[in-house]
């Protein structure tokens, strides 16, 4: 058998049935089967039927309107009780974070921390679930503006931030020329009739065009920019895309892939969505962000910030139908502004802030080809060619939102503000509904009596001027704050918090000031806390146990308590703080009170109430001074007993070692104090201003000037030394043996950082501070503790010596104080006490320490 290479196999038919002895054999030239010439029709018609499909469903969208409507549908939520795991929260996008969706997850953590619960959660479907995990947004119709609203208990609105300030409510409200030429610039398909299903996503001549010329630039060939965004992916990627840019193509498929489903959720007609399309980018397309105002968006809001334009006259201006005059240069002049931000949304810092000439002339080509296309009158072009774009001078005329003064709602902003964590700016533009339990009418009568009382007449008639009240003329001065609470079940609620000036800023919570009235009260709290503390210590012991206890020196507090207990063994604790309401204490002013670290007397504010002892009781109704000072003082020196039951041991024995400790505690407190206040003062100035400002607190002399160069400069050879002096005494003439013995009585180690101190008439941690940061220019005020641990004790070792016993009793006495002040402040924080330290004084009983009104 012969065969060439390119013989193929061949096999007769209807001679041979049995496949054992079929003669298969390679032959040349072998009769062939007669077979229908197919293949070079299917190779003409298949890409022509492939590419008209493409076409017909391009033009109709036919088959994708019916599959994605049908997919669209099972993309749902419902709102159940309680919180889900089945929900899911966006990451990133501009609008996502400006609403807060971004934050929820950290919001609703924080909410819970404070107390409270989630009482009803969207839950995704399965099919929406696994949607979003797939990387495509959520297919929701968006709210266009939304903003922080509070309303009352009645459901009246205190306060309402909506974001865009300025926008269309309906398509219809658009007018035409705004419309026309939007579609005209950006998506000239977009509202055409005839093909309800038509896909707005993807308009695929441009979307192909920009394909080709991307993949030619990618092959490095020169071909133009083109882009094939619809309004529908624009507003996906400004609202959702990370940083609202498209950062790659994968980005620009999963816009368009988001818009095409999200159009198709309310069924195979997309003409309602198109024409929503429209409004919500109108509404909401971003135009960079102004000085005194914050981002923009939206072409109502650009008009306004970027104009100075009225949002409604422009709208009647473009309504308008044949004008004339000025009305007609006028709506030239709106055309010109509508044309001018439409086409700023594609660089806007750049055509808004940083080359409006170059948006000029654009803007000018654009408006010429409008013209063309008819959208708009030959007049209204020349109109608005006459006229030029006049942007708002921020620092005449500034775009700042206006103030809200409304008390109420204040209280309730500055609260949320804290309670979650965010910025005001921030908080009113979130997507966010807050009721509150004030009441709005009680609150707006409350403030217009408030505001009523600035009259000299009506506070007479209120009875306000008169002795130990207001001096005639200080009426209008004056400013009132006024919180009412309206007690109930379980809980206090707020109905009325306002005041009397005419600002934002809130008294009631935004202020500290030295309130008596809430410090007494606080005061007060803390002492029949106190004495239930004791009433619970000493109730599980016996008569005997407690009379043991009874020690003549011990603080006067727990004295009186075991006495009541001792007579009166099962002494309920109710009877007990009835009892310790009505203890006396004296109102006089004569004692001298040692506390703050030194001698403090004390006034009332009536001069007759000097001579009186009154009860606890009648010391609160009256507010007498004196009595809470001295109340205060049985707190801390309870207090302090109760750490140290031999603290007279502590006060008076010097060899005690716990003294020593208490001391240097003391030393290390009052160093980091002094130290702060040097490092405020030196903070942020280079090295000469810092020795200039060092150098302008001491008077100058040879000694003083010696000692504090050679401290601050210990490598500096004799000649800069020299040169020093001659710089700061020029009236001095120094020769250089006294020069070279300054140089080297006063050397860096010569003294120890106390004697330099003294001998430059500084204080020792200034001077260190100083030096310190000539050699650590980046040092933190952290690293300025650490390194100067060793000085600040070795600053006061004065206090170590055996002469000065008085001065280490009055420190350890300040230590003790500041002991017990702690254990205070922990107790007014349960009391709602705002602040993070107290004022370690008796003073506090009278208000040094500060409070908010609203306490």
């Amino acid at each position: 058998m012969t065969t060439k290479p390119n013989d193929k196999p061949y096999r007769p038919t209807g001679e041979f049935e049995d496949p054992v002895s079929s003669p298969w054999y390679y032959q040349p030239k072998p009769q062939r089967w007669v077979r229908p010439r197919l293949k070079p029709i299917l190779l003409i018609t298949l890409p022509f039927a492939l590419l008209l499909g493409i076409w017909f469903e391009g033009e109709t969208s036919s088959a994708q309107s019916r599959l994605l409507a049908a997919y669209a549908s099972r993309l749902t939520y419902t709102v159940g009780e309680g919180p889900t795991e089945a929900v899911r929260y966006p990451q990133e996008g501009p609008f996502d974070e400006r609403l807060g969706y971004v934050r929820l997850p950290a919001l609703v953590s924080r909410l819970q921390q404070s107390g409270m619960r989630i009482d009803q959660q969207a839950a995704f479907s399965t099919d929406l679930l696994r949607y979003f995990d797939a990387g495509f947004f959520p297919p929701f119709r968006e709210k266009a503006r939304a903003g922080l609203s509070i309303v009352d208990e009645d459901q009246q609105r205190l306060y309402q931030f909506l974001y865009p300030r300025r926008g269309y409510t309906n398509f219809t409200d658009i007018p035409r020329p705004i419309v026309e030429a939007l579609l005209y610039i950006e998506n000239r398909g977009l509202l055409k009739e005839g093909n309800i299903q038509a896909n707005p996503a993807v308009d695929w001549s441009r979307f192909l065009k920009a394909a080709l010329f991307k993949v030619g630039d990618a092959m490095n060939v020169d071909t133009p920019a083109a882009g094939g965004s619809t309004l529908a992916t624009q507003i996906e990627k400004y609202r959702h895309s990370e940083d609202g840019v498209t950062s790659s193509i994968a980005e620009k498929l999963r816009q368009i892939a988001s818009a095409s489903v999200r159009v198709y959720q309310r069924g195979i007609d997309t003409h309602p969505a198109r024409r929503d399309l429209v409004l919500d980018y109108v509404n909401t397309v971003p135009l960079s962000a102004a000085p005194g105002h914050g981002e923009v968006n939206g072409i109502g809001d650009g008009l306004h910030v970027w104009f100075g334009a009225d949002f409604a006259r422009t709208n009647e201006l473009l309504s308008l139908q044949n004008p004339e005059g000025d009305e007609l240069a006028a709506q030239g002049l709106a055309l010109r502004q509508i044309v001018a931000l439409m086409i700023a949304q594609r660089r806007p810092s750049y055509y808004l802030l940083q080359d409006r000439s170059d948006l000029e002339q654009l803007t000018s080509s654009y408006l010429r080809l409008i013209a063309r296309k008819g959208i708009i009158s030959p007049e209204a072009l020349d109109a608005a060619l006459g006229q030029q774009l006049v942007f708002r001078d921020f620092r005449i005329a500034p775009a700042a939102q206006v103030s809200e003064t409304n008390k109420g709602a204040n209280v309730i902003r500055n609260r949320l503000v804290s309670l979650m964590g965010v910025p005001l700016y921030a908080l009113d533009r979130m997507d966010l509904s807050v009721q509150t339990t004030l009441d709005k009418e009680l609150q707006e009568t409350v403030t217009a009596h408030l505001r009523n009382l600035r009259d000299e007449s009506t506070a007479q008639q209120q009875g306000l001027v008169g002795e130990y009240l207001l001096r005639p003329g200080q009426s209008s001065a004056l400013r009132y704050s006024f919180t009412l609470f309206e007690r109930g079940g379980n809980s206090n609620r707020v109905r009325v918090q306002t005041d009397n000036t005419d600002v934002p800023f809130d008294i009631n919570e935004g202020s500290k000031l030295e309130l008596g009235s809430t410090a007494k009260l606080r005061v007060l709290a803390t002492y029949l806390g106190m004495v239930a503390d004791l009433h619970q210590r000493f109730a599980a012991m016996s008569v005997d146990e407690m009379m043991q206890l009874r020690d003549p020196v011990r603080d006067a507090l727990s004295r009186w308590v075991l006495e009541q207990m001792i007579s009166t063994p099962d002494l309920e604790l109710s009877a007990l703080l009835d009892l310790a309401l009505e203890r006396r204490y004296s109102a006089s002013p004569a004692e001298r009170f040692f506390t703050g670290g030194g001698l403090h007397t004390f006034g009332n504010f009536k001069p007759e109430d000097n001579g009186r002892v009154p009860t606890v009781r009648e010391s609160l109704q009256d507010s007498v001074n004196l009595p809470f000072v001295r109340m205060l003082r049985d707190i801390t020196n309870a207090i302090t007993y109760l750490k140290w039951n031999d603290v007279d041991r502590v006060l008076k024995d010097d060899t005690d070692a716990r003294r020593t400790e208490m001391l240097t505690r003391f030393i290390d407190r009052e160093g980091s104090i002094f130290l702060w206040r040097f490092w405020v003062k030196y903070q942020g100035k280079s090295s000469p201003e810092r020795t200039d400002l060092f150098l302008s607190g001491i008077h100058p002399s040879p000694v003083r000037l010696a000692v504090v160069y050679r401290y601050l400069f210990p490598e500096a050879d004799e000649t800069q030394f020299a040169e020093f002096l001659e710089q700061r005494l020029p009236q001095q003439d120094f020769t250089p043996a006294a020069v070279s013995r300054l140089y080297k009585q006063y050397a860096p180690d010569a003294y120890t950082l106390q004697d330099q101190g003294y001998l430059a008439k500084v204080h020792p941690l200034e001077l260190w501070l100083v030096a310190y940061l000539e050699r650590n220019k980046t040092g933190t005020f952290k690293d300025v503790l650490e390194s100067s641990k060793e000085q600040r004790q070795q600053v006061y070792n004065w206090l170590m010596r055996t002469k000065a016993k008085n001065a280490r009793d009055s420190r350890v006495r300040t230590m003790l104080e500041m002991e017990a002040f702690t254990e205070i402040h922990r107790r007014w924080k349960q009391l709602g006490y705002p602040f993070e330290q107290l004022v370690p004084s008796l003073a506090t009983a009278l208000g040094s320490s500060g409070d908010r009104p609203a306490a």
